[in-house]
């Protein structure tokens, strides 16, 4: 196990350190829709910064083979209490974004929900990062937040650097292929942290295949 990680991990500790789920044990709304649509059994799966372990379980449930990492020890102790619970086998790490060893051409999924933890310069590191570890027609599946969310405040950071536009995800995923791109506004409910009213940017992009 992994146990480097980034001075972020006092922050995230404090934060899960309840009994309670915070982003709720069920899967995010738009990667479990994609999922459905773009993933099949067997297919190999990394989860970045997975937290309490929502979506790697469900991907698991759904017989892919998952890695998934997170720096919070708390979360990442939830995150295989979950797992236990639901009975399916996921990999998981201790490691932040810059100590998870990013394995070129090694997954056919990447996802990334809500890491938006991550300034403009470790963003632009961290979707290369993300695109260099999908194998060649493999597939990054994106969530999170837009600017409008500084307005309904229901969830995700309230600096606005850190939220995703439109033009900044396609600036940065300029090598892989748009499957679907969308700004929307919708009620979430994924445990006391993110509920309510929410502006959300979805993304599915492909590697191409050469």
């Amino acid at each position: 196990m992994t146990t480097a990680f980034s001075d972020g991990a006092d922050f995230w500790n404090k934060r899960f350190d309840t009994p309670d789920y915070i982003f709720g044990k069920a899967p995010n709304e738009y990667l479990e829709a994609q999922a459905k649509h773009h993933l099949k059994q067997g297919d190999s799966v990394l989860c970045v910064a997975d937290g309490e372990g929502r979506n790697s379980v469900w991907l698991a449930k759904q017989g892919m083979r998952v890695d998934a990492f997170d720096l919070s020890e708390i979360a990442l102790s939830k995150a295989i209490a979950l797992a236990t619970e639901e009975a399916v086998q996921v990999q998981f790490s201790l490691a932040s974004c810059e100590s998870w060893d990013w394995q070129p051409n090694h997954y056919d999924a990447v996802v990334a929900i809500f890491i938006q933890f991550a300034n403009p310069v470790m963003r632009t590191r961290l979707f290369a990062q993300m695109a260099s570890t999908l194998k060649p027609g493999g597939l990054l599946i994106v969530q999170g937040y837009t600017p409008k969310q500084l307005v309904f405040k229901t969830g995700g950071p309230s600096i606005l650097e850190h939220l995703y536009t439109d033009d900044m995800i396609r600036d940065l995923i300029s090598d892989l292929e748009i499957i679907d791109l969308c700004v929307y506004e919708k009620y979430l409910s994924e445990g006391p942290k993110h509920t309510g009213m929410s502006a959300l940017l979805g993304l599915v992009a492909r590697k191409p295949l050469q």
